[in-house]
């Protein structure tokens, strides 16, 4: 389950898709929540002008890419009426050549929607029923089976749209609402939807956009949304747990570096520490020797902070793109059909690579506050390892490498994708942005910082139960009461990786966030 997943509401509105952009909200509800969509009148009245255009255009003799010709590096081709129906059915057959995996129901959902989107603004000169035939497959919860290979994010997402394209025409293997694999004519006749015979042009606009690439951003940025609060969470645990100083949180010294998102993250950690007895044993200035806390604890909210500021440009790039109509060729409000290159995928892959630099950096702090509550030379008097008898029991010591072994990973993921280009079609498509693949590694970084923060949530929780009879501060004290709802306490050793599992199911349908926003409000 996704951080920002959650049950759908009692009474599912649909989502109306017409000329104007979709939000970031109408793409969860029916990616992730199942929400049924509907074209609005205004679409189907932009879908019958442009496609009077495309049909004018496909009678006549003047050449048109994707109407009267062929494809890519085969655009030379003058293709012949009574061929191009056949032309349609072969682009979508030969363009649905994915492999690997099978594709995340939310994924596909939402590159189907983004896809319906861009028709309905009538810029790709499809049919109203080709439009509202993709509309009728999200409504009756046919997911088509995309493959994890196949897009290079340029030409748009053409091996997992072709899949899509695929099943519209009554081919290839969908899974049902209840995720059973059919067979799509099948399927499609349980939930009475007639497959379509693809027109002019209509292949091409199904399969050339930036939708999958775009649907696996606004995904991402609503987990990491959530997940940056619950670094904030896991940040104030472990400065309490290890007699940090919340001093450097103040206002005043956040504001000397007026960063947004720095600012945001101080303000919360400002909350969660308030009211701590923990902090107040050891606040006194002359008892205590510590002049400064470590990097880690201290330089929570620049990171943190930074990580907060990069989401909200790859927020704007988002929204941006969620108001474009991408397709090539696109038909023009005066007629023309038009040739251009705004499939290429340069934007959302700039931004998805940009992501997976601050995941992997807030993994990498998350790791070394958990390490630095395991040593006894660091820990301010907690036992080794947090173990029960240090010696005979090892307490959280693998804890901590099983967080290491996915912060090298997360390092690995934050290599760019977009700095390669493979060139295809015969040099036609000689530079690609291979933002696909830049939006598939966001997607197992954003996996891999949710178990890191998990792993030190729960390390945190033990160390500040240790810290007792100190109490925490309501905000961090909530975290643990609502761990030990299926975590025990410390104690001796016990199957440990069932804690995990428990902690990162909590960080990931926002059991722990909510617990903790009940106790001190919302965090931003």
């Amino acid at each position: 389950m996704s951080i920002a997943e959650g049950p759908p509401p009692a009474q599912v509105t649909a989502v109306a898709v017409g000329t104007g952009p979709l939000g970031f909200d109408d793409v969860l509800r029916v990616a992730r929540h199942g929400a049924p969509v509907r074209l609005t009148d205004e679409a189907l009245t932009a879908l019958t002008t442009a496609r009077a255009y495309v049909d004018e255009l496909a009678a006549g003799d003047e050449p048109a890419y994707g109407i009267s010709t062929g494809f890519g590096a085969l655009a030379t081709r003058p293709i012949a009426p009574e061929l191009r129906a056949r032309l349609q059915r072969s682009l979508v057959r030969s363009h649905a050549a994915g492999t690997g995996a099978e594709v995340e129901r939310e994924v596909v959902r939402a590159l189907m929607l983004l896809r319906l989107s861009t028709l309905a603004t009538g810029r790709t000169g499809v049919r109203p029923r080709t439009a509202e035939t993709l509309a009728a497959l999200l409504n009756a919860g046919l997911t088509p089976v995309v493959h994890e290979y196949g897009s290079l994010g340029c030409s748009g997402d053409l091996a997992p749209l072709a899949h899509v394209a695929l099943v519209l025409i009554g081919e290839g293997q969908v899974r049902d609402a209840d995720g059973r694999l059919r067979e799509t004519p099948e399927a499609l006749r349980a939930a009475r939807i007639e497959p379509v015979e693809l027109g002019p042009k209509e292949g091409l606009a199904l399969i050339n956009g930036t939708d999958g690439m775009l649907g696996m951003l606004v995904l991402a940025l609503a987990d990491l949304r959530e997940l940056l609060k619950m670094a904030d969470v896991a940040a104030a645990m472990s400065v309490e747990a290890l007699l940090g100083t919340d001093r450097v949180f103040a206002a005043d010294l956040q504001a000397l570096r007026p960063h947004p998102g720095q600012a945001t993250s101080a303000a919360n950690l400002r909350r969660l520490l308030d009211g701590s007895k923990i902090m107040a044993s050891h606040r006194q200035p002359y008892p205590c020797t510590r002049v400064q806390d470590a990097y880690s604890l201290r330089c929570a909210p620049q990171v943190a902070g930074a990580a907060r500021d990069t989401l909200a440009h790859a927020e704007l790039v988002a929204s941006r793109e969620l108001a474009a109509a991408v397709d090539n060729p696109v038909v023009l409000p005066d007629g023309r059909v038009e040739s251009n290159g705004n499939f290429h995928g340069a934007p959302l892959a700039y931004v998805l690579d940009f992501l997976a630099i601050p995941v992997a950096d807030l993994a990498s702090m998350a790791e070394r506050r958990t390490d630095r509550m395991l040593d006894v030379a660091r820990s301010h008097g907690l036992p080794a390892f947090l173990a029960d008898d240090p010696g005979v029991d090892s307490g959280h010591m693998i804890a901590q490498y099983t967080q290491a072994a996915i912060v090298s990973d997360l390092k690995r993921l934050a290599a760019p994708a977009s700095v390669d280009s493979i060139p295809s079609s015969a040099m036609q498509e000689d530079h690609v942005s291979m933002g696909w693949s830049a939006a598939r590694k966001l997607r197992r970084a954003v996996e891999g910082l949710t178990a890191v923060l998990a792993v030190e949530i729960l390390t945190a929780a033990r160390a500040i139960d240790l810290r007792a009879p100190h109490e925490p501060a309501p905000g961090t004290g909530a975290a643990v009461t609502a761990l030990r709802v299926d975590v025990g306490g410390p104690g001796t050793d016990r199957h440990l990786a069932p804690e995990i599992d428990a902690a990162v199911r909590q960080v990931a349908d926002g059991t722990l966030l909510s617990a903790v926003q009940s106790a001190i409000g919302p965090l931003d």
